[in-house]
């Protein structure tokens, strides 16, 4: 019975265990923020100058993992998705580690941006959760998935980040007395961090499989172990990994020289070709390239918001304004909460509890009735309104009433970015031309981004000291709604593509049709290499994305001047 018969499911045990490998990383990163100010003010950094050291490490961090996003994308698309995604997990825990040790601000700025440099994970899981969920049908829900795991660490990382910062004066009846977590007071989040990672690291080698389509028939000896490891709680009669992958429709016969596949009814078919890695005419075009745009405006603005907000609520309250020339009401005012990482901590846990509601029972719905375009385009014009309105909850007469004025905010906030995240990785991975090409236009993805995400927090951060000097505490968050607003415009240029939902044997087969049509063939090094010089028309259509795109199989869009290797 052939699979088209077959109504499409998610493939949960996949996500669930991808979900495993995601989780460490969110609580790793939101563990920092409730204590990064007293953090840096530990290093005996004057109290006004912290929010300008926040930004900067922020930034660092997002630099570098600016600068080896593209890597770990090409890196993913050569060697597979599994093993870039086991290092990158392997260096942020390392390097996690480095950061809680820190003892001074130079030594935490360079082990973030040594953390930034192995942080390629999000763009490779991307391309996993992609290849994995074609149906755009699916896409909703799948793509809420990693959203909704960052969330969830986002709920652990600044409950217990904040909860286990400098343990010995916050309880001391445990950690009083140890001479380690007095001199090493930020260590302990750290250290219960990369538990999670060392659980994800053991959980993706023995389980997770391979999806890149050149790379997911070879033998993995991880997943061998872990079908070991499994057999004795197995209540029935399984095949083992060894077994399963040599009943393998496309299992390799390691002992033929002409590397030949075996099908489902036993005949003997050519290896899939392999392709050079594409080229950047492949990778970017119009729509992909304001996907891009999109993405990485979304990540500047919104990343440097959730930035800023430990530092507006641990900045001290102001309660002299009527008698103070300074402050004149309602425009030239500063102040925060004057609150602690305890209650920061709280604060973002809650914030991260009700985004979990949100991202799993309410945007899959409604991205599935008005469509993932139509939903960005209402929630892009929500950020700037809440950016404008947040300064004015320090001018609120108590802290009860400010941390309740500025937690409603901060609902719209999250609504908002629990919609925009997700339906810009949609967009951006419907655009792409080929899941070939992919784990390369989501490397760029992680690239740009990270700029915004570095760009964004540095800017909040002076901003927030400029305005602080100058007395006028509105300044980083309404330079923020005018980045809002700029970001804003490109998304009406933005057209839903129809996305994948070919199979890998359609992938091949248009491959070697078009290679049909090569008309000169030339043998270099004992391998062929396929030089195209006339191809059939519709390249120019598949190029252009018109309507008839659609009528073609979609894994081999874009497929142009490939290497047979």
């Amino acid at each position: 019975m052939g699979l088209e018969g077959k109504q499409a499911k998610l493939p949960v045990q996949q996500l669930i265990i991808l979900s495993i490998c995601r989780v460490a990383e969110p609580i790793a990163l939101s563990s920092v923020f409730p204590y990064l100010p007293e953090m840096i003010e530990s290093f005996d950094i004057p109290k006004k100058d912290v929010s300008k050291w926040a930004g900067i490490a922020s930034a660092v961090f997002s630099l570098s993992q600016a600068v080896t996003g593209v890597f770990w994308g090409r890196a993913a698309d050569r060697f597979g998705r599994k093993p870039v995604i086991m290092c990158g997990m392997l260096g942020i825990m390392i390097t996690s580690l480095l950061f809680g040790f820190s003892k001074t601000l130079s030594w935490a700025i360079a082990s973030r941006s040594i953390a930034g440099a192995c942080n390629g994970n999000v763009g490779t899981m991307r391309t996993m959760v992609a290849e994995l969920v074609p149906q755009k049908e699916l896409q909703p829900r799948a793509f809420s998935v990693m959203p909704l795991v960052w969330t969830i660490g986002s709920i652990f990382g600044p409950a217990f980040g904040g909860a286990l910062a400098k343990p010995a004066t916050r309880h001391p009846g445990l950690f009083g007395k140890s001479r380690f977590f007095q001199q090493y007071p930020f260590a302990l989040p750290n250290m219960i961090a990369s538990l999670f990672f060392l659980v994800g690291l053991s959980v993706g080698i023995l389980f997770l499989q391979e999806t890149l389509e050149s790379k997911k028939h070879r033998r993995d000896y991880g997943r061998a172990l872990g079908s070991l490891l499994l057999r004795p709680f197995q209540r029935k009669k399984v095949k083992s990994f060894l077994q399963e992958e040599q009943s393998s429709p496309m299992m390799k016969h390691s002992r033929d020289s002409s590397a030949a596949t075996l099908t489902q009814d036993g005949d003997h078919q050519p290896a899939p070709l392999r392709l050079a890695p594409p080229t950047y005419r492949e990778v970017f075009w119009y729509q992909s390239n304001l996907n891009l745009l999109t993405y990485a405006l979304l990540a500047m603005h919104s990343i440097a918001y959730d930035q800023l907000l430990p530092i507006f609520m641990h900045y001290p309250r102001r309660t002299d304004r009527s008698s103070d020339p300074d402050q004149q009401l309602p425009f030239k005012f500063t102040g925060g909460f004057g609150i602690d990482s305890d209650r920061i901590g709280l604060i973002f846990m809650l914030y991260a509890v009700i985004g979990c509601f949100i991202q799993f029972a309410i945007f899959p719905v409604l991205a599935r009735r008005w469509g993932v375009l139509n939903c960005l385009k209402l929630v892009v014009i929500m950020f700037p309104l809440v950016y404008v309105a947040t300064p004015f909850t320090a001018l609120l007469p108590t802290q009860i009433s400010q941390q309740i004025g500025l937690f409603v905010i901060m609902m719209f906030k999250c609504w908002a970015a629990i919609f925009a995240f997700p339906c810009t990785t949609i967009l951006l991975t419907n655009s792409a031309k080929s899941l070939r090409i992919l784990g390369t236009l989501n490397g760029f993805a992680v690239s740009l981004s990270a700029l915004g995400r570095a760009a964004g927090p540095a800017t909040g951060g002076w901003t927030f000291t400029l305005g602080v000097k100058i007395g006028y505490g509105i300044l980083p968050w309404w330079t923020l709604a005018a980045c809002a607003i700029v970001a804003a415009f490109p998304v009406w240029w933005l057209v839903e593509m129809d996305g994948f939902g070919g199979t890998a044997k359609d992938d091949t087969q248009e491959i070697e049709d078009e290679a049909r049509y090569t008309d000169e063939v030339d043998v270099e090094d004992g391998g062929v290499t396929s030089d195209i010089r006339r191809a059939p028309k519709y390249h120019d259509d598949v190029d252009q994305r018109d309507d008839s795109a659609t009528d073609h199989k979609v894994l081999g869009n874009g497929v142009q001047n490939h290497k047979v290797l």
